[in-house]
């Protein structure tokens, strides 16, 4: 069983935005300095024979806890009071409906699945976000620090990007979970280090950049290369007295390291302004629809792990106006990003996952809304290899609970990671000392497996 120390005590949070940035904490942390460590282990697991897969993941996180009865699991029989104020329509899956305002998920559903009895019994906004993004069990409102890494941050951790020209772990436009930066999608255990680069900004300004794409302490490029040169030349000093060939080796790292600094790479991956604005329509003009394109662009690139924050899912209220002006965006986004994946050869390696922290109370309560209910919800999967077309468990009548094959948030955290290729049984050490595995239970799920 391999264990694996973690880095240094979490510092306490702030907006994250500039002092976590890309090349100014992340390429001397996240993704810069710290590179040469994880192209070792990559070396290593090569040297091992196991193989290192070149998957991703994008995960759309609906921040604030989604309604599942107007979304993926609508009850058209039940009483109006659980009903609601939607109908529901047909997919291209025989049998299975969705809410009607998602039309472009129901032309791409065959290529889909929706785990319609995803339950954990928590109606705590932190606990719930906690659990869903780390498989954890632990923090809460009353103790809001994270206790546990984040899937990304594991994904950072063990996997490193996918091209060593890239971070591994990016969150577009910010790293949130219920009000928290970077809250649940952070390192906690393992250090900042493995915590998200957030690009900030909003992907939908015309003027969108990401900030603090450039060398820190107004270092030049030149100058970078002339520090680079002096560490060359000890280099070759070091390497003749060195017969073991370990100051080649580490050379490679290095050089690979450096490559992540100066090369335009990640630049361009993150100029959306590059894409056909025909393409950038169909994802739709909006934050959330030009935040999953930007995501595409990121795990084409290298990227192998995404979180997409769309907040606002809290609805205790006017739920029918709030679904008609979410979820239209929603169905852009998601619809144009399946088909996008699939037209560029992707699809199969790329995973996407759809969720919040809960679902809805079943009853539409007095404000026309509805509240917090971690008793049911839905989460929607597709690609990586995963099979389309599959509707795993189903809710009972009202949609109050699980009718069949509860499913936790391990399973499904279980599934993303045996798509990354990550172990779940592999050991870090908290701040105590103790091992914590990737994931303390939970299984693959069985019918989204091809």
């Amino acid at each position: 069983m391999l264990r694996i120390t973690g880095g240094a005590t979490s510092r306490p949070y702030c907006d994250g935005m500039t002092r976590r940035s890309f090349v100014q904490a992340g390429v001397l942390t996240a993704a810069g300095l710290t590179l040469p460590g994880w192209l070792q282990t990559r070396a290593a697991m090569r040297s091992a024979g196991k193989p290192l897969k070149d998957t991703a993941v994008i995960l759309i996180w609906l921040d604030g806890g989604p309604t599942h009865l107007e979304t993926y699991d609508p009850k058209p029989e039940a009483p109006a009071e659980y009903r609601g104020p939607l109908k529901a329509i047909a997919t291209n899956v025989p049998g299975v409906l969705i809410s009607e305002l998602l039309p472009q998920h129901a032309r791409v559903m065959d290529k889909l699945a929706i785990i319609r009895s995803m339950n954990h019994t928590t109606g705590d906004h932190y606990a719930g976000a906690h659990w869903m993004l780390t498989g954890y069990f632990g923090s809460n409102a009353a103790r809001q620090d994270p206790m546990y890494p984040s899937a990304g941050s594991i994904t950072a951790k063990l996997r490193g990007p996918n091209h060593p020209g890239m971070p591994a772990y990016v969150a577009v436009p910010v790293a949130a979970s219920v009000g928290l930066v970077p809250g649940y999608n952070s390192a906690a255990y393992l250090g900042s280090a493995y915590n998200p680069f957030q690009t900030g900004g909003d992907p939908n300004d015309p003027h969108f950049n990401v900030r603090n794409l450039t060398l820190p302490g107004g270092l030049t490029l030149q100058q970078l290369e002339d520090r680079r040169a002096l560490l060359q030349t000890f280099d070759r000093m070091r390497r003749d007295l060195d017969q073991s060939g370990l100051v080649e080796t580490l050379d490679r790292f290095q050089i690979e390291a450096y490559e992540l600094i100066s090369g335009p790479r990640a630049r361009q991956a993150f100029d959306i302004s590059k894409e056909d604005p025909r393409l950038r329509d169909r994802y739709g003009r909006h934050t959330w629809g030009q935040s999953c394109l930007l995501a595409r662009r990121l795990v084409e690139a290298g990227v192998t792990f995404v979180t997409v924050h769309m907040g606002g899912w809290d609805d205790h209220s006017g739920i029918e106006q709030a679904m008609k002006y979410k979820l239209p965006m929603l169905d852009s986004a998601v619809g144009a990003l399946v088909e996008d994946l699939v037209v560029r050869g992707l699809w199969d390696k790329v995973a996407i996952c759809v969720c919040g922290e809960f679902g809805r109370t079943p009853r539409i309560n007095g404000g026309a809304g509805r509240d917090h209910w971690g008793e049911l919800m839905s989460v929607l999967m597709g690609g990586g290899g995963l099979r389309g077309g599959v509707v795993v468990g189903s809710s009972t009548a009202k949609g109050e609970y699980p009718k069949d094959r509860p499913v936790g948030p391990e399973d499904m955290l279980a599934t993303l990671y045996r798509i990354l290729g990550i172990e779940t049984t592999v050991h870090f050490t908290d701040k105590t000392g103790r091992p914590i595995p990737v994931l303390n239970k939970g299984e693959p799920i069985a019918e989204l497996l091809a």
